[in-house]
């Protein structure tokens, strides 16, 4: 009896000592109830594994410091709203000395990034969230391999979980690490499980050359992504080529990391530029690194001031309910709203995206999913004044635990050639979430209660 009386005490005492900890850190109401929901059934692992998944901020000195990002000019040009709002949170302000390129297609991705590999003269620093091990990833591999044989400073960033295969077997980067190049596994949990936190990835993607040209979005390195042929099953996904002042951004950005990752000071940053271009783009980095909530916080401010449009692309759909709530007031206001996502992407994700997309779809949101590959491009369009595109997906883990980045463009060249590519995969989309079953529409409620983990 004393046994089950220790037993009853212990689980009370992990209980309570997670429900406190929550109240004491003012988490929102949806997480303290999925984390209720998952303590009250499994007490004991549920009280390590808050404390491994549970934390969103760094706080402790041993962690990463918060990011702080310099900039070199302030804008020109008069400031919008989300300009407005993102300098109030310390975020740097737009740089307008930009030369700016989108591009949709995995083949001329893989062509750009060699093309700056084989172009960079001084350095390389890529940071991604995962290496395939397959003949495209071998390939750039290659490339940057032959660069660091060439006395170029070649520094590659990967994630740890994100690319958990590479880095459980490195072999791979054998020949890479003795031609000179330096790569870092972001938060390896074996190394030092205590220091690291597995919920908190790194997911940002730069692939910047020489301090002056930067490749971002969506894509990683593998043939999923982008290849030197086309492929039917490849992601249907973008990236953009920054050259200019906006780069110098994405280098801080990266040296932050690095520097975290390695423990050793960071490189040197290149800041002047040649650039004529003037496109004005707003580097905002989001993340356990980040003091405060801006990129939430503008997404949100930006929903609220949209007058026209509101035109989302995003593989995974889990909004936060206040997110989704704006959403459906902009929709209530008459501003046109519109969800891209794919047809099907995973088990988990369908399911906890589709109450949330069968709430806003009930509203009016116009729901378009993507019939082909799986589409993993992220990008939302507000009015004709302001576009968001990055790393950063619809959802919890985007904007609460990974580390990301986006940049916030307002060059109206660039928004219409971007709301040409979105009403093309409108073209590719049937529209509307299907009817379902009674017992799946009770398993996808069940699993909002979950979203705030997902």
């Amino acid at each position: 009896m004393s046994y089950i009386v220790f037993y009853i005490a212990l689980e009370v005492s992990a209980q309570a000592v997670t429900m406190l900890h929550m109240l004491y850190l003012r988490r929102n109401h949806s997480t303290i109830l999925a984390w209720f929901m998952v303590i009250l059934f499994f007490p004991f692992p549920a009280f390590f594994l808050y404390f491994i998944f549970g934390n969103r901020k760094i706080r402790q000195k041993s962690k990463k410091k918060e990011l702080l990002l310099h900039g070199q000019i302030h804008s020109i040009s008069p400031l919008n709203p989300i300009e407005i709002l993102l300098e109030s949170h310390a975020i740097a302000p737009a740089t307008v000395r930009n030369e700016f390129n989108l591009c949709f297609d995995g083949v001329s991705a893989y062509e750009s990034l060699l093309n700056e590999i084989t172009k960079a003269h001084e350095s390389i620093w890529i940071s991604t969230f995962i290496v395939q091990n397959d003949s495209v990833a071998q390939t750039i591999l290659e490339a940057l391999t032959q660069k660091a044989m060439q006395g170029i400073e070649v520094k590659l960033l990967i994630d740890a979980v994100g690319s958990y295969r590479l880095y459980l077997w490195q072999r791979p980067l054998q020949r890479f690490r003795e031609a000179g190049g330096e790569v870092v596994f972001f938060m390896p949990i074996l190394k030092d499980p205590f220091k690291n936190y597995i919920n908190l990835r790194n997911h940002r993607k730069i692939y910047l050359f020489d301090g002056r040209t930067v490749l971002a979005g969506g894509m990683n390195l593998g043939e999923e992504y982008l290849g030197p042929n086309s492929m039917k099953k490849r992601w249907i996904d973008m990236i953009f080529r920054i050259e200019g002042e906006a780069a110098f951004l994405y280098a801080e950005i990266f040296a932050a990391d690095f520097e975290y990752a390695t423990g050793k000071a960071g490189a040197a940053i290149r800041k002047e530029t040649r650039c004529g271009r003037h496109n004005a783009v707003q580097v905002v980095p989001s993340g356990p690194d980040i003091a405060s909530d801006a990129l939430y916080e503008t997404l949100l401010s930006a929903i609220h001031s949209a007058l026209h449009k509101i035109w989302i692309i995003t593989p995974y759909f889990v909004p936060d309910e206040t997110i989704l709530r704006a959403l459906i007031i902009a929709k209530h206001k008459g501003v046109d709203v519109r969800l891209i996502t794919p047809g099907t992407s995973n088990w988990v994700s369908d399911m906890g995206r589709s109450s949330y997309m069968r709430e806003a779809q009930e509203n009016g949101i116009g729901i378009y999913l993507y019939k082909g590959p799986m589409l993993h491009a992220k990008a939302v369009l507000f009015d004709e004044y302001a576009l968001m595109l990055g790393s950063v997906n619809i959802d919890n883990r985007s904007l609460f635990l990974n580390y990301e980045v986006v940049s916030f463009v307002y060059s109206p060249s660039v928004i219409v050639q971007m709301e040409g590519w979105m009403r093309d995969l409108q073209g590719h989309s049937s529209t509307g979430i299907k009817k379902g079953s009674p017992g799946r529409v009770m398993m996808e409620n069940f699993m909002r209660v979950f979203s705030p983990q997902l």
